[in-house]
């Protein structure tokens, strides 16, 4: 295979697409489930059990993170009732980036990037300004050339569970 890059996966839904782009690209995508935001943790597990069917399909590895709802929610605090695409959501996304730029530099891999561009939801010069902080950050939007509808398509195909809100209770509140 490809050059072996970390991919900080958000869902089941947004790897799809992203997965389909790195492999055409030539990279051997290991994916990386952090997600300390997604609220309830029932969610949580909802949305891994999907991730492990695309990573079956591909037959991709997954390392799972601890879920610490706590350490994020700190990282968070006081940024509770801001708006979505505000404040609360740089600081989520530098949590995740962080995390997964130190497991990319424990695993010796020097590349890492994000599903979350995929989002026609989120605004993916944000998420680049926090990956930016951090060596080895790859911007990728994985919403260009057609990846959100591909990730539709890819979704149905596989038969995954498409979620209504991003992940946080505060997001979900306001879905």
């Amino acid at each position: 295979m490809g050059k072996r890059i970390l991919l900080h996966v958000c869902c089941g839904p947004c790897s799809t697409s992203s997965v389909e782009r790195l492999l055409s690209e030539g990279y051997e995508p290991v994916l990386f489930f952090s997600d300390s935001n997604i609220f309830p943790y029932e969610e949580f597990r909802k949305r891994y059990e999907n991730l492990l069917i695309v990573a079956e399909h591909y037959n991709l590895e997954v390392i799972l993170d601890d879920w610490d709802h706590e350490a994020w929610r700190e990282a968070v605090k006081g940024h509770e009732n801001d708006p979505e695409h505000g404040g609360r959501c740089s600081l989520c996304f530098h949590f995740n980036l962080e995390r997964t730029a130190k497991k990319a530099e424990e695993l010796g891999i020097d590349e890492f990037a994000t599903t979350l561009t995929v989002s026609r939801f989120k605004k993916s010069e944000s998420i680049f300004r926090e990956g930016r902080e951090f060596p080895g950050f790859r911007e990728i939007d994985f919403k260009k050339k057609d990846g959100f509808n591909r990730s539709i398509i890819l979704s149905k195909e596989f038969g995954l569970y498409r979620q209504n809100y991003c992940g946080c209770e505060f997001s979900r509140r306001d879905s």
